[in-house]
């Protein structure tokens, strides 16, 4: 996703965000005990169910890195909307506009968001529908499908159909994506940083393949970018390749995540497919997706910094702390939205922390929003049913991403 919640920090997991103290200690020097492990093995077990106790039970938690993580709705909101007392600058890696703050961000935030224009997204609206429908015919129906493999895949088509890039480069991508995945996983700052590596010579052969072409350069968005210009000068490569970053990094990964999460919550709830197969207008389909993705977010948490000391519900934040808001958590908080497990999107769209608040929020939702209907009306019209596997049972992502690693279904 075109957003703060992407995994681009997963690209640049070698960031030591420290406050200049020893983990899980005070300003004075005095041990503090953590609130729990955000990887440890009650996290694994069900992460949901975790975050759901974590904010009935501790809802600012501090994790034994000495980070506080918050899981209540009304705290992420006023963090995410507090601009003033927490940073988005949270890395040493340049991560436009996602990692900015003030009058930066908003230069840059311009810039991105020509690319999302509601102009755009209906010229762009037939080619994603027709990636969509390819990919969908090309499926065994009926027959058995992984709703997270199908998502990745059509992430990538999806994504080098906006930007111009070559088919060829397709199963690259793919790999990149479990790649990145593994890397992150293994806490390893030699793996992380070579993924990423990895990733910025791919863009580097398509950005630079574009400079070196000139005037005879494709008529795409990625020489678009190639050729933009922030406060009055043109981009340089390196904000060029953070951007794109950010647009592709993060949605490769997340599009298969959200992908498996809507999928697997038709086939989990029929009545609701067989509204879907019926015919809806596409404000209620996107409003069901944003709905779905609510009660089961795949963007776990995102990261600030705090700038000056600050209480939250008694907990002594100090200058300096790296603080997450935990969006899976907020999303599912009772005291905004009763069952968190309760299907209502018409009520909950007001309060829906899915593509974030405030001035860091997703520039590229309506993107990502097209990607998803495009996706979702092709599979249902492709079939007849879309139901769970009895065969072979889901298995949960695990932190620092949600939803679900493998989704499988049976398609009819």
């Amino acid at each position: 996703m075109v957003s703060e919640h992407t995994p681009s920090d997963e690209l640049s997991a070698d960031d030591h965000l420290g406050t200049g103290r020893a983990p899980g200690k005070d300003a004075a020097g005095h041990a503090q005990r953590a609130d729990w492990n955000p990887r440890g093995p009650r996290v694994r077990r069900d992460p949901v169910a975790a975050y759901d106790a974590l904010r009935d039970q501790c809802p600012v938690a501090r994790g034994p890195d000495g980070a506080w993580t918050l899981f209540s709705h009304a705290d992420v909101v006023g963090t995410s909307l507090d601009h003033s007392t927490f940073s988005n600058a949270v890395s040493r890696h340049l991560q436009v506009p996602n990692g900015m703050d003030g009058a930066e961000h908003s230069a840059y935030r311009a810039v991105v968001d020509r690319y999302f224009t509601p102009g755009r997204m209906r010229d762009l609206e037939p080619v994603v529908r027709r990636v969509a429908t390819e990919l969908v015919a090309a499926v065994e129906v009926p027959g058995r499908v992984d709703a997270v493999v199908v998502g990745a895949r059509f992430a990538v088509r999806a994504q080098s159909a906006w930007l111009g890039w070559p088919e060829e480069l397709e199963e690259e991508l793919l790999g990149w994506v479990e790649e990145n995945r593994s890397a992150t996983r293994s806490r390893d700052r030699a793996r992380t940083a070579a993924v990423a590596r990895h990733f910025t010579a791919i863009i580097r052969s398509l950005t630079d393949a574009r400079r070196d072409a000139g005037d005879d350069a494709p008529d795409d968005v990625t020489t678009e970018l190639v050729r933009d210009r922030v406060d009055g000068r043109p981009l340089t490569d390196e904000e060029i390749v953070s951007i794109l970053r950010n647009w592709t990094g993060g949605d490769l990964g997340s599009m298969a995540l959200c992908a498996g999460v809507v999928l697997t919550y038709l086939a989990d709830h029929p009545d609701l497919q067989e509204h879907l197969r019926a015919g809806v207008p596409d404000r209620e389909l996107d409003r069901t997706l944003d709905e779905i993705l609510r009660i089961d977010d795949p963007f776990v948490s995102n990261r600030r910094i705090a700038v000056e000391p600050v209480t939250i519900r008694g907990r002594q934040v100090a200058a300096g702390d790296q603080v997450l808001v935990s969006w899976t958590a907020a999303n599912r908080d009772p005291a905004v939205f009763g069952d968190p497990d309760a299907f209502d999107p018409d009520a909950h769209a007001p309060y829906n922390l899915v593509w974030g608040i405030g001035k860091h929020v997703c520039p590229g939702r309506p993107l990502a929003t097209l990607e998803l209907r495009a996706l979702t009306r092709a599979v249902l019209a492709a079939t007849t049913a879309v139901e769970p596997d009895p065969d072979h049972p889901r298995e949960r992502e695990q932190p620092p991403a949600g939803g679900w690693v493998t989704a499988p279904l049976v398609l009819r």
